[in-house]
């Protein structure tokens, strides 16, 4: 009898082994999906946030770290999108476990600049409030991406 029970307790334990490892592989594959191309209800929601593309944020010229492991470090804004996560091949890499693969992305759009959360785990907040989609980027307010905490500057 007690050679059954052994028997049936590394079976289960197997089954259960089995299970956390198909939900780390799950949890992998979602963290690393390629979320940079926005869905058309993000989109939708950008336009009506109500946000003025007024010409007020021309002057930013750079993305200042202002807190975390890369405080003091600037990156300077280009005409394109900047990618910001864990990936090597994201513009700004942050080194953060709290930050996703493809965390955010910081885009111009109408003359002015747009801040995208891109699906991440844990989360982008601008000025203290959480950010879903899309949303306009004003100059000099905080945006919390893991650790690391980062402003828009002229």
């Amino acid at each position: 009898m007690s050679q059954l029970a052994f028997t049936l307790a590394r079976l289960g334990f197997l089954v259960l082994l089995w299970v956390f490892v198909l939900l780390v592989v799950r949890a992998l594959r979602t963290d690393m999906a390629d979320t940079s191309a926005p869905s058309s209800p993000r989109r939708r929601s950008a336009r009506e946030s109500g946000s003025s593309p007024a010409g007020r944020r021309r002057g930013a010229t750079r993305l200042v770290i202002t807190e975390g492991p890369l405080a003091g470090s600037m990156v300077p804004l280009t005409p394109t999108s900047l990618m910001i996560g864990r990936d090597q091949n994201c513009t700004l890499v942050l080194n953060d476990s709290y930050a996703s693969s493809r965390h955010a992305r910081v885009f111009p759009k109408d003359g002015t600049w747009w801040l995208e959360d891109l699906e991440s785990t844990n989360g982008t907040t601008l000025a203290g409030r959480p950010v879903h989609g899309a949303v306009e980027l004003p100059i000099g307010v905080p945006v919390k991406i893991g650790q690391t905490t980062l402003e828009l500057r002229p």
